[in-house]
């Protein structure tokens, strides 16, 4: 009598080498029955012959009639048609380096009101390109430095942050010089 643990092994070779061509068929209750019947005895007999579903049984997939598999597909077309109709369009969106520089930004400058004059004030000077230049002037913040246009965006970030808040002490002082003069 050869154990049910160890004639697993044995049991799973015999299935998939009769049972794996058998995939699309549909497995009924006698087929289940008899195995479990086998596993319940205590022992499963490596010789015995494994019920497999032939092409004419009621339950097989093949069984059915092409007007049935039809009808099926309509209904599972029509159902997925619904399913997108109602959850809409999605897009997917790249996020870009400006966002990543903006929510740096709001990082380093916890007032919102502060931020939005900060957010202003390089919208306006170089619409958050690091790559920006006018004339003499580079970067974020339009600096004329030459080291800050080899800089990195969050680094200009810093940077801008720490320039406007030493000559002008806040964000919103700076971007009202702007509007004022033109220039920070």
């Amino acid at each position: 009598m050869m154990r049910w643990w160890l004639a697993l092994d044995s049991y799973a070779q015999k299935l998939s080498t009769q049972v794996c061509k058998y995939r699309h068929t549909a497995l009924t209750s006698t087929y289940t029955d008899a195995l479990d019947t086998g596993m319940y005895a205590g022992h499963i007999q490596i010789g015995a012959d494994l019920m497999i579903p032939k092409e004419n049984d009621s339950y097989s997939f093949k069984g059915l009639e092409n007007k049935e598999r039809k009808k099926k597909r309509l209904l599972l077309l029509i159902v997925a048609s619904l399913i997108g109709a109602l959850n809409g369009q999605s897009y997917a969106y790249g996020v870009e380096q400006s966002d990543l520089l903006k929510l740096y930004a709001h990082s380093r400058i916890i007032n919102y009101e502060q931020f939005k004059c900060f957010d202003a004030l390089i919208t306006k000077e170089s619409n958050w390109r690091v790559d920006a230049k006018n004339g003499s002037h580079y970067g974020l913040g339009q600096m004329r430095n030459l080291n800050y246009k080899k800089l990195d965006g969050f680094t200009q970030v810093d940077w801008s942050i720490r320039y406007i808040t030493k000559r002008y002490g806040s964000m919103c002082n700076g971007w009202r010089f702007f509007k004022a003069k033109g220039y920070h």
